[in-house]
């Protein structure tokens, strides 16, 4: 995750400290979702007379442990001011609370009941983010140097896509078991956070930003899954086949 403060205004002579409190709240911030997952799908396949199988899928699952929270504190000295420091904390945190696809699938049988595919398509997902900035000018004086802060936070249903591939073997006449990989990508979000202002403790504004934040929900799904095959077209067969 990546924010960035845009300088709004600064009282006469305190120029550097906004130049300074805009440049510490400016960080990236790194975070790392995993977590456990469980759901279930539904799709169709088709065999071809040359071992070629194409098929849909659709999925959907809930993310359990996805919550993540990481932090990154900065500090400097504004130029003109030797005596004084301004400590920044940025605080991210990020939850995808479910993830589905809709996607194609494209394999072929390397013998009647081992099938290698490849698979591709939409990947939609429920998220939430949110980031606190805090900040301080050391030392504390009777002008200003109480802490303040910013704040701003996103919950939304993102859309992206998706692709990967797996292996499943059909060991029973209807039954199948499968492991897969798939990559997504919920493509990027930005979302505004409230001003970042420092105030003097007689009143008014000694200066103050506009932060955003911008982060990116992609990740890597390793799974493994049970599948019943309905045979819409008649009774099973006695040997196992897609």
């Amino acid at each position: 995750m990546h924010t960035t403060a845009v300088p709004l205004f600064a009282a006469p002579t305190f120029a550097t400290e906004l130049t300074l409190s805009s440049a510490l709240a400016t960080t990236s911030v790194p975070i790392s979702n995993s977590g456990f997952i469980g759901g279930g799908q539904i799709g169709y396949n088709y065999q071809f007379a040359n071992s070629f199988v194409a098929g849909i899928e659709a999925d959907i699952q809930g993310v359990a442990a996805s919550n993540r929270t990481d932090t990154v504190f900065g500090s400097g000295v504004p130029v003109g001011f030797p005596a004084e420091t301004i400590n920044s904390t940025v605080t991210a945190r990020e939850r995808i609370d479910y993830i589905g696809t809709v996607r194609g699938r494209l394999g072929f049988t390397i013998t009647p009941t081992f099938l290698v595919y490849g698979t591709g398509g939409l990947a939609y997902g429920g998220v939430n983010s949110s980031v606190a900035i805090s900040q301080q000018n050391l030392p504390a004086g009777s002008t200003f140097g109480a802490p303040f802060s910013s704040f701003g936070s996103l919950s939304n249903t993102r859309v992206g896509w998706t692709a990967g591939g797996g292996l499943e073997w059909l060991f029973a006449p209807n039954w199948s078991v499968k492991v897969e990989y798939l990559y997504y990508d919920l493509s990027t979000a930005t979302f505004a956070l409230s001003p970042l202002t420092n105030t003097f403790t007689t009143g008014g504004v000694v200066y103050s930003s506009a932060p955003f934040a911008k982060t990116r929900f992609t990740g890597n799904i390793v799974r493994a899954g049970l599948n019943y095959h309905f045979n819409l077209w008649g009774p099973a067969p006695v040997v196992a086949k897609y």
